[in-house]
């Protein structure tokens, strides 16, 4: 074994040592950040990413660290403003204001608009969390306080933290991806007891069926997952559900 072998050549990276042949790096990270004369591809970069990431956390959380109460309502953004479902949307939003509660959407049109917009009619607090997608504008003209996110996982996040409840209007893989995220988190207790409503009977019915009738009779999930979920059509009764949970959550803490 040769001196080399015991003491390889290593050069600093900030925290990181590159050693052997990961030392003849050509420039150092202060040299690549007052260049710029080079291509732009470091902004696309791995730990560029990571700051960009870490970026939209603290934006999220300072934006939204002195929200009150909150319920995120999900729904499609394809729904039209002459779809009956837009006015469930609104009546949703404006009940939520009426009892206390700010409310949350992904800030986006359709559902999402008519759910802002009833909230701030009705002088409740209208959040949107918009995401960057190819296919869908920005956040609606409803939304009195919104933030745009790049990663959905960073969005995510803000749902769950500064939701007491999730109801779910009619929507596509965006809802599903939300409504199983959060029964995954209250199952696996990162979350405490986290209501989630699924509004609308006839469109939720099936998934319902089949989550009780093949999922919890195959011993795949237990009684006190299914029972997470409320299935209703009165606004009411989801305003209720939400407030239940809310209040049950108060006397534990």
């Amino acid at each position: 074994m040769t001196t080399d072998d015991l003491h390889p050549r290593e050069k600093q990276r900030g925290p990181v040592t590159l050693r052997r042949e990961r030392s003849d790096e050509p420039t150092t990270t202060d040299q690549r950040l007052l260049d710029s004369r080079g291509p732009s591809d470091w902004v696309h970069t791995d730990p560029w990413r990571v700051l960009r990431i870490q970026a939209e956390f603290v934006e999220g959380f300072g934006a939204l660290a002195e929200v009150p109460r909150a319920v995120t309502v999900f729904g499609s953004a394809r729904t039209t403003r002459e779809d009956p479902e837009y006015g469930i949307g609104r009546k949703i939003g404006a009940a939520l204001a009426g009892a206390g509660f700010a409310t949350i959407t992904g800030g986006g049109p359709g559902t999402m608009e008519a759910v802002n917009r009833g909230a701030s009619e009705a002088g409740g607090l209208s959040i949107g969390l918009g995401i960057e997608l190819p296919f869908e504008q920005g956040l609606n003209p409803w939304v009195d306080l919104g933030v745009n996110f790049r990663y959905f996982f960073a969005r995510k996040t803000m749902f769950i933290k500064y939701s007491q409840a999730f109801i779910c209007l009619p929507g596509g893989f965006g809802t599903l991806d939300e409504l199983f995220e959060a029964l995954t988190l209250v199952q696996t207790k990162k979350v405490t007891k986290f209501p989630v409503v699924l509004f609308g009977t006839e469109y939720w019915g099936g998934l319902h069926a089949w989550l009780r009738d093949s999922v919890h009779a195959a011993g795949k999930i237990g009684d006190k997952d299914l029972a997470l979920l409320h299935l209703t059509d009165d606004v009411d009764d989801a305003v209720r559900v939400v407030e239940e949970a809310y209040q049950a959550w108060i006397d534990t803490h």
